[in-house]
């Protein structure tokens, strides 16, 4: 950098060098303190979790016959039995954006699932839509958790569901033990006391001398100097620097943060909540190991129980911490085998049960296939009948886990035949008192799928009313909303 009308001495180009080779390493820095910290929270946050699964369902085995208040459930969803006070099941849902013509079946239902869009498709290979529901609710919840969302599962490939703002493609961590690791490692276990933390709420202890640590004084040390270069500098390199000191200014904030939650789960440690999170029981004991189970899953549905039941303890102990508060759960896989879980026929290939299960009418449907569909989708409701119990046995300080939860159990398939209308959609928990469940509401038909998201997003924060199409589907209804969710 040269500077045509200013003196600037060897130290301080020095120093100032040293400045800029602080930048990448407090970004390089950055993760291990996000591990060893936590949030300024006020009162237990709601989460959004995501149980998603391949295959779309058989829909008359999971939509109620009677709308209003859950009696007896439908086969697919009795494992949910004794849980049917904390569910919503809405019915009459439906994907109507289009594709360029450059994507198969799944794909153009893959990229719909979580986006909502009006149109999805390809560019030089890559596949391209709107932001997914999961990553606005990161965007929403911004620097509250210390991992803004996270994927875990099996999807990726043709069952891409995941897409920041620019509409790439986010990928999905498979491995549990790599999962694990990228959460806890070097971080021990606690439950934030949200009781406490409420009453601390506005006092951050931060202006106390300890807490001016190597990193605060870094960046210090960095506005120092470039702020000394200022008066002068030219033009140009005046923009250059304001832009720098504002990447600085960004890296200011972050540090405060990462303080703050140093110290939070500081206090935690001395005094935690009231439940007490454990590393799950089935974690593999290395990465040999895990890969093992990973390879297992498509072909043993047994492993693919223990991975599906792994993923989802991983998930609850990622809200337990409040490591992060949306975590989504790409779960099952069409090209899976379910020996032992279909009883019924010779077939066990879930893709080909799939499509001999379906047809345009139920009635032309094979129904040996499409019983054995069943019988795999109860699987997956069983799983996820375990998932709400354990959440809701977690105590926060008088209200559980599940209460303060929003969970969504979906498919990317309304059914195993591409079909994008009336998908399988319910919500359990309370997301913070915000819904009101022990219901089935049944829209009217072809209601956009983007009216639910909105309607999760405005729990997170975002009043524009405003997801994916729901105001462009020319299946619009209910002005982008659903009525009656509380």
């Amino acid at each position: 950098m040269v500077f045509p009308h200013a003196s600037v001495s060897r130290r301080s180009f020095l120093r100032g060098a040293g400045v800029i080779a602080a930048l990448p390493f407090l970004e390089s820095i950055a993760p291990q303190v996000v591990r060893a910290g936590s949030m300024t929270p006020v009162r237990p946050p709601v989460r959004l979790g995501i149980y998603t699964v391949a295959g779309g369902t058989v829909i008359e085995s999971w939509v109620p016959k009677e709308t209003g208040d859950l009696g007896k459930l439908p086969s697919i969803l009795r494992p949910l039995q004794d849980h049917k006070d904390d569910l919503l099941i809405l019915s009459n849902l439906s994907q109507s954006g289009n594709s360029d013509g450059k994507v198969n079946a799944h794909e153009h239902c893959a990229y719909l699932h979580l986006t909502g869009v009006d149109k999805v498709g390809k560019t030089d290979g890559k596949p391209f839509a709107g932001i997914s529901l999961d990553q606005r609710a990161a965007e929403l919840v911004g620097n509250g958790s210390l991992m803004s969302s996270l994927r875990f599962g099996y999807s990726g490939g043709e069952t891409s569901y995941f897409f920041d703002r620019s509409g790439r493609s986010l990928p999905v961590e498979r491995d549990p033990r790599l999962a694990f690791d990228s959460m806890f490692k070097g971080r021990q276990l606690v439950a934030p006391n949200w009781s406490r933390r409420l009453g601390q709420a506005g006092s951050t202890g931060l202006n106390t001398p300890e807490m001016r640590t190597y990193e605060r004084l870094v960046v210090d040390l960095i506005l120092e100097d470039a702020k000394s270069l200022q008066g002068q500098l030219g033009r140009t390199d005046q923009a250059k620097l304001k832009e720098y000191l504002d990447a600085v200014d960004s890296i200011e904030r972050r540090v405060q943060r990462l303080q703050e939650r140093i110290a939070q789960e500081a206090e935690d440690l001395k005094d935690p909540g009231p439940s007490r999170p454990n590393a799950p029981r089935q974690m593999p004991a290395d990465r040999n190991a895990s890969q093992k189970m990973v390879q297992l899953v498509g072909r043993n549905p047994a492993v693919h129980a223990d991975y599906i039941r792994l993923m989802i303890d991983l998930m609850i102990l990622a809200f337990q911490t409040d490591t992060t508060r949306v975590c989504s759960l790409g779960i099952g896989s069409d090209e899976a085998l379910f020996p032992g879980v279909v009883t019924v026929g010779y077939e066990h290939h879930a893709h080909t049960l799939e499509h001999h299960g379906n047809a345009a009418r139920v009635e032309d449907a094979d129904p040996v296939a499409r019983e054995g569909c069943r019988q795999i989708h109860a699987w997956y409701t069983q799983l996820f009948a375990e998932a709400v119990a354990k959440m809701k046995s977690i105590d926060e300080g008088g209200t559980s886990l599940l209460d303060n939860t929003l969970l969504l159990y979906t498919s990317y398939m309304a059914d195993g035949g591409h079909g994008r209308r009336n998908y399988p959609a319910l919500l359990a928990g309370k997301a913070g008192g915000t819904l009101k469940t022990g219901r089935h509401i049944s829209y009217q038909k072809d209601t956009p799928v983007s009216n639910l998201y909105t309607e999760i997003l405005a729990r997170f924060g975002d009043q524009s009313g405003t997801f994916g199409n729901n105001r462009t589907s020319p299946k619009q209804a209910y002005d982008g909303r659903l009525p009656n969710l509380i």
